[in-house]
């Protein structure tokens, strides 16, 4: 291999490690299980009509 093809081989790693960096707190994002109705939740609910 040529110098130049270590170089490219050598950014395209680098740019991979930082988009891994990045996406993985980003996945363990969100909440986990099934939401949950709160004990004092009023929906459905009307709402007067004008």
């Amino acid at each position: 291999m040529t110098t130049r093809h270590l170089k490219t081989i050598g950014r395209l790693a680098v740019v991979m490690l930082v988009v891994a960096t990045v996406a993985v707190p980003l996945a363990a994002c969100g909440k986990r299980g099934a939401n949950e109705r709160p004990e004092d939740a009023t929906w459905p609910r009307s709402y007067p009509a004008y």
